[in-house]
């Protein structure tokens, strides 16, 4: 058996950055970088509903109607629903075997602005449900498809999608070798926001990361108080807005919360708990999120100090599943899906939700964090070509930093090089798979219409 990483040993036996660059670059050889263009579904591809069915098994039945509504809406729609889908199609792509923590599910609508705890806006990713470590191209994959699935949504030429895609992976390249040579420490605390996007040159993004931090601003929790709460004999309750919030119809329901609450609280810093305990839990309700999630069981609970309504805090608990990636990229270490969701996260994020933390009841793992505090995600439908290209530039730049946070990014960085040989393999990639997300969701379509699936469209 080898030394342990921690001994000296280790590090002398460790190859420097240089060699580690050499070897990433060698491997342009025997994976050339142009391979990573091509998409050809495999023979025994399986029916992608039948994958969708099939992740449908631990959600709230009731609400799967809901998700396959919302995925009806469009192709880009469908991408966002269908993490599973990609995941096995990825797992027959090139891949260097260079690993890092993944997001998962890189598409651009998981990017966005929010406050640290220092009150700083930085961009960064901003789910983290299928996390994993796994193959960095997978992410950077998933990212450019979206984007060119955005842009054909928005009625935008094939020219701009494909720009968008290539500027996000240039982005990618560029910020991945700044990394390289970089010390650890200035990886790790390096961040994204407006004055460094400025300071770098990147105009365009420059001027959507600047957009994005005024909206944050004005969303935080105080803010969303009256819109999701009303009072109610002399006390505060969440209001209904069936069908995406509701109440339980379970009374125990609360009582499981507070159950869960109390599980929730030792895994946060001694501070942060010593913080929470001044609240008190007034009201939960069920609440539907996102695309892929709807049918997770997602709750937010209202919490009050002692002056309610001037001190209010608004908790999202939501269950985390398996990751779609398990089976390609290997089982978590961790046997508890919110703890991986957690952990994940703070390997990823700059900066992480001061609240995030993680708790389990009835076999179920729910992860918590608060549900609105300077954060913001643009909507890809309200993004004219510029502002789309500006924010794939954002998230490229993203996710090259959370990569380089936990693999090796003078490795990564010498397979990429200098030149655009990767960005053109993948943008043409993207196209592909855009195109195949497209007869995805035709197939989608055509069950609903036949009666083999009942969607709900709620917006």
């Amino acid at each position: 058996m080898g030394p342990r990483r921690h001994e000296p040993q280790a590090l002398l036996d460790r190859p420097s950055r240089e060699e580690r660059y050499r070897s990433g670059k060698a491997l342009r050889a025997k994976i050339p970088r142009s391979s990573h263009a091509s998409w050809n579904p495999p023979r025994d591809r399986p029916d992608p509903i039948g994958l969708l069915e099939t992740s449908n098994a631990p959600r709230v039945s009731h609400l799967v109607p809901i998700r396959y509504g919302r995925m009806s809406l469009s192709p880009f729609a469908f991408l966002r629903g269908s993490a599973n889908v990609m995941a096995r199609d990825l797992a027959f792509t090139p891949r260097t075997g260079f690993r890092v923590q993944l997001g998962g599910d890189a598409h651009l609508s998981n990017f966005g602005i929010f406050g640290t705890p220092e009150r700083n806006e930085v961009f960064d990713l901003n789910d983290f449900d299928e996390t994993l470590p796994g193959p960095w191209e997978w992410d950077v994959k998933r990212l450019a498809t979206s984007l060119v699935l955005a842009a054909r949504r928005n009625g935008f030429t094939r020219s701009h999608g494909r720009r968008a895609a290539l500027r996000a992976v240039q982005s990618y390249r560029e910020s991945m070798n700044s990394y390289a040579f970089r010390g650890y420490l200035d990886i790790w605390y390096s961040h994204l926001d407006p004055a460094l996007v400025a300071r770098q040159g990147m105009r365009q993004a420059s001027r959507v990361i600047g957009r994005y931090a005024r909206k944050a601003r004005s969303r935080t929790s105080l803010q969303a108080f009256p819109r999701l709460v009303g009072r109610v004999g002399g006390g505060y309750r969440i209001r209904d807005q069936p069908p995406l919030i509701v109440h339980y119809s379970d009374q125990r329901v609360e009582e499981l919360s507070h159950e869960l609450f109390a599980r929730y609280l030792p895994t946060l810093p001694e501070e942060r708990r010593m913080l929470l305990e001044h609240y008190h839990l007034v009201d939960v309700a069920q609440k539907v999120v996102g695309v892929g999630s709807v049918g997770t069981r997602c709750s937010i609970i209202l919490l009050v100090g002692d002056r309610d309504t001037d001190d209010p805090l608004i908790l999202q608990v939501k269950q985390a599943l398996a990751s779609a990636l398990e089976p390609y990229a290997g089982p978590s270490i961790y046997t508890d899906h919110a703890q991986r969701v957690v952990v994940g996260q703070h390997l990823i994020q700059q900066s992480s939700d001061s609240f995030l933390g993680w708790g389990s009841i009835r076999s179920r793992d729910y992860y918590v964090r608060q549900l609105r505090d300077w954060k913001y995600s643009a909507e890809p439908s309200s993004m004219g070509p510029k502002r789309l290209i500006g924010h794939g530039e954002l998230c490229g730049a993203a996710l090259a930093r959370a990569h380089a946070r936990t693999g090796d990014p003078a490795a990564i960085s010498g397979y990429l090089g200098t030149k655009d040989t990767f960005d053109r393999a993948v943008a043409a990639f993207a196209e592909a798979y855009a195109d195949q997300s497209e007869r995805d969701y035709n197939e989608l379509l055509t069950a609903i219409q036949k009666g083999h699936i009942h969607a709900e469209v709620d917006v």
